[in-house]
């Protein structure tokens, strides 16, 4: 599980950062890549990294704003065009259909992969065999979801030791007592996967929020999170502004993630007024009261462990 920025600016391009995207490489766990957002040319910064277009399986929009959507006719056109042959599922708030219907058809762009677009609401909006994702409204100029990840927590490592004192040779047997099922042996008796197996290791936990003021709603998605990635557009000292632009300072997101018991923070969505010579300002507004606080940059990749230490 990697997180792969690909835009961290606000509002429009700038030399610096590229408008919102996030890609979840999750090539491990199911072999396929999540992304959140999909701003201005986020298909050419996509070209800088390894991220595979056809390995694309979901799209989470936060929100309708352009910069974070106005990527996405291109990226679904290019898909074809890239080996992406898969069903592709697009999620977001009410009109993400439209936008994406009206900018294919007008443009006569035919898509060799199914395409599914789903309409959220508050709640859960995804869950299979490893992952649920779910999402709660956040405070906006117009209607804005932030996404709670929670990988299922996976089943713990065979006791190899002892299934070969109980005379048990590894092969086929071993995977099936690896998925929890139960063996008889020759003299009758019957091993229990389960009873086999060590302490289950815990899913990793990860909120990404669109754009928001401070509220509730994003301390409840962020709730004992491993990351927690929060825009943070304005310094510490615009909080007026901020809350006018229906946005967050970095202190705020910080705050956020304090109260939240986050383990790690991202701060993203850093307005165009701050140059390179800020961030290390920014920063620290973050770390004053969430030490571990980190700010993203374009192109930044992030590994998340399996196992984060308490």
């Amino acid at each position: 599980m990697e997180f792969v920025f690909l835009g961290t600016g606000a509002g429009m391009p700038a030399k610096a950062r590229n408008v919102s995207s996030i890609a979840l490489q999750l090539l491990e766990e199911r072999g396929t890549v999540w992304l959140f957002d999909c701003g201005e040319a986020t298909q050419h910064q996509i070209l800088h990294t390894a991220v595979k277009p056809r390995k694309i399986e979901k799209i989470f929009i936060t929100h309708l704003h352009g910069d974070h959507i106005y990527g996405l006719p291109g990226l679904l056109g290019s898909r074809s065009f890239q080996g992406g042959t898969e069903k592709l599922t697009v999620y977001g708030p009410e009109g993400i259909a439209d936008f994406i219907n009206t900018s294919l058809k007008v443009s006569g762009t035919y898509l060799k992969y199914p395409l599914e677009i789903i309409e959220i609401q508050e709640g859960k909006v995804f869950e299979d065999e490893t992952f649920t994702v779910s999402c709660l409204e956040l405070d906006h100029g117009i209607l804005s979801f932030g996404y709670r990840i929670v990988e299922k927590d996976r089943p713990g490592s065979l006791q190899v030791d002892r299934l070969l004192r109980e005379g048990i040779k590894p092969g086929p047997q071993f995977k099936v007592l690896k998925n929890g099922g139960t063996l008889t042996l020759d003299d009758g008796r019957k091993i229990h996967g389960p009873d086999y197996l060590g302490e289950a290791k815990k899913g990793r936990v990860i909120s990404i929020l669109g754009d928001t003021r401070y509220c509730q709603n994003a301390i409840k998605l962020a709730s004992d999170c491993d990351y927690l990635v929060h825009e943070a557009t304005f310094s510490a000292d615009e909080t007026e502004m901020a809350h006018s632009y229906c946005h967050s300072t970095t202190s705020q997101a910080a705050e956020t993630a304090a109260k939240a018991g986050a383990k790690n923070l991202i701060l993203t969505h850093i307005s165009s007024r701050y140059t390179a010579e800020d961030i290390e300002k920014l920063k620290k507004e973050g770390e004053e009261i969430f030490p571990k606080t980190l700010i993203a940059e374009d192109l930044l990749s992030i590994k998340i462990p399996l196992h984060l230490e308490e």
